[in-house]
């Protein structure tokens, strides 16, 4: 049996876009939401890193200056998280302030790691990884210093990752719909059959991929 040329994964696409931008789009009004997703990312992007990156590098030190940075990211991320489900943000300003530091904590902690590794145990690099890594520096500064930094910004720019993750995700499940719907017409037409598993109606070609050995025997003499 030929694989199905369609599938319901679109229907899955599709949803996750609409929550995707309504979670975004409800970002840039409750600071709580964002304080929370931004802990959440810092704890995912932290523990999913630890395996694979201690695995990779050649040297105890560096393993050891990673695996530090891992665990003080983590805890920022879950201070972040035990904040935002804890506390009241609007009333207490100086929870704003534990955001900010951190966040830039984070930023700067990681461009520094990055920069440590290369120029002093001699880490190989690429060119995108270390244009990333000036950008987050640049960020952990900008954060830091700048004065009217807040949820606010943060919310604006989960904003529009959520606007191209759903982009994304629409119009990729709108390609999924698209083949769904060739193949609701081909069942209709009563192709269905073909259409799923691949089958070639039965014609002169057929002949020609018969075994060798199912042809009928030669009965006639054989003249030299």
């Amino acid at each position: 049996m030929g694989k199905a040329k369609y599938g319901y994964g679109w229907v899955l696409k599709f949803i996750l876009a609409a929550v995707l931008l309504g979670v975004g789009i409800y970002m840039v009004f409750a600071n709580e939401v964002v304080y929370t997703i931004t802990g959440v990312g810092i704890v995912i992007f932290s523990i999913f890193r630890v395996v694979p990156l201690l695995k990779s590098l050649n040297k105890e030190t560096l393993r050891t200056i990673n695996l530090i940075e891992i665990i003080f990211d983590t805890i920022i991320g879950g201070l972040m998280i035990y904040i935002a489900l804890t506390r009241n943000l609007d009333d207490e300003a100086i929870w704003a302030s534990i955001y900010r530091y951190a966040l830039a904590f984070f930023f700067y902690a990681r461009g520094l790691v990055y920069f440590n590794s290369i120029v002093f145990f001699g880490e190989k690099t690429e060119v995108p990884k270390f244009w990333v890594h000036i950008v987050a520096l640049t960020l952990g500064a900008i954060i830091a210093v700048i004065p009217g930094f807040g949820y606010e910004t943060v919310g604006l720019f989960l904003l529009f990752i959520s606007l191209v993750g759903a982009s994304y995700l629409g119009y990729d499940g709108f390609g999924g719909y698209t083949k769904y719907r060739e193949f609701s017409k081909q069942l209709n037409e009563g192709k269905a059959k073909e259409a799923e598993q691949g089958i070639q109606a039965p014609g002169k070609n057929d002949q020609a991929k018969k075994p060798i050995g199912d042809e009928p025997e030669d009965k006639r003499p054989y003249v030299n």
